[in-house]
């Protein structure tokens, strides 16, 4: 029998380099509408929520209709605030969907729980990548980077350019042809019970370094089966990224 899949959209209000992003106008709706709406259409999930410390938060979340769990405001990450959500709901596998990631594929997130599945979760976490095509994207330090073994286990995620390429410029690389370096997308599917020993992990040294939570997983010991998936998303940093995605919008025809 097929688990009860949770996702969970961990919502953060006072966000460091763009305060009130969540809910940063896209095209007349709040972001986290968009996020919410792009989830509800995975064929994967049983239920969606948006956990959230913020009482605007929840106040917009409830005008579209979405569930919303209140947590604790002393969370660091968006894993800390969802394996508060798992010792409340009861769900064997939980997604963590980045609340700026406005044009989330609906069959990425199908993508990612059914290689999770597939794996019988003999893993605690699993996560996505896709081919980066532009050299911008790998110089760029908001496009996290991810290398895999044999297995597509994540050896390490990093905001720098990895793998380093020594002896090649990479301005005449073909990135429609090479596959060398891969974007990961942020988004997560962990089981309930690695998300309950999840506090107990202290924040890692390299996790803290490159200010990426997922690198306490590796480093403390735990491995993380990273899928690929053909789609990719642009997730929301700044406020010049939201004219970005709104032209994206129209560039793909996307339905609200």
């Amino acid at each position: 029998m097929k688990p009860q899949i949770l996702a969970v959209i961990p919502a953060r209000y006072t966000s460091t380099r763009f305060p009130g992003k969540v809910l940063a106008s896209i095209d007349n709706h709040p972001m986290l509408e968009w996020v919410f709406r792009r989830v509800c259409r995975a064929k994967g999930i049983t239920a969606i929520c948006i956990a959230t410390d913020d009482r605007r938060v929840e106040a917009a979340a409830s005008a579209f209709g979405a569930p919303v769990l209140m947590t604790s405001r002393r969370h660091h990450s968006g894993t800390d605030r969802i394996a508060e959500v798992a010792r409340q709901a009861p769900y064997p596998v939980l997604v963590n969907i980045q609340g700026d990631e406005p044009l989330i594929e609906p069959q990425a997130i199908d993508d990612l729980v059914a290689g999770f599945l597939r794996s019988r979760r003999r893993f605690p976490a699993g996560t996505l990548k896709s081919p980066i095509r532009r050299l911008s994207e790998v110089q760029d330090p908001n496009v996290v980077k991810v290398v895999t073994n044999a297995r597509g286990e994540a050896l390490y995620f990093s905001r720098s350019p990895i793998p380093h390429v020594r002896g090649l410029d990479l301005r005449g690389l073909d990135f429609s042809r090479q596959k060398i370096f891969f974007k990961h997308l942020g988004i997560y599917i962990y089981t309930r019970d690695f998300l309950l020993e999840w506090p107990r992990l202290k924040p890692s040294k390299v996790e803290l370094l490159e200010a990426l939570e997922q690198l306490r997983v590796l480093e403390n010991g735990y491995k993380m089966q990273v899928f690929e998936t053909s789609f990719s998303s642009p997730s929301v940093d700044t406020p010049q990224d939201v004219r970005f995605v709104e032209k994206e919008i129209v560039r793909r025809k996307i339905e609200f």
